[in-house]
């Protein structure tokens, strides 16, 4: 018998290098406390959101709006740029962004849950 037949099958995986976590061995499941960790610094990062104390939160149906703006990939991507830069270069490019977004992100330049899109806090 070749030594080829006697080899294991390659796999797809076999050709890309595995990443290993650098807090847990391999094979290893997640404990309690890893989570906690994690969830921690999730929460971090949001309460670093600037935000001026006196504001009040802004309209459910406003929001709903903007996320909708955000779910719609036909005026292109969202991450990296703030909700009334993506309306302006949607504009630019001919895209028609809707008129009541532009307006919204306008009267509300200030607060931040309004400026930036749903995946601001996540790292690019």
């Amino acid at each position: 018998m070749s030594r080829r037949a006697m080899e294991q099958p390659r796999r797809i995986t076999d050709s890309f290098p595995r990443r290993r976590g650098p807090r847990r061995p391999p094979g290893r499941l997640k404990n309690k406390k890893d989570e906690d960790k994690d969830k921690d610094k999730a929460q971090l990062k949001v309460r670093d959101c600037p935000r001026a104390p006196s504001q009040p939160p802004p309209d459910p149906a406003l929001m709903e709006m903007l996320r909708r703006f955000d779910l719609s990939w036909e005026y292109g991507p969202c991450t990296g740029i703030t909700r009334l830069q993506r309306w302006e270069r949607a504009q630019e490019l001919g895209l028609s962004p809707p008129g009541p977004i532009r307006d919204a992100l306008l009267e509300h330049r200030d607060n931040p849950d309004v400026t930036y899109s749903l995946w601001h806090e996540y790292e690019l």
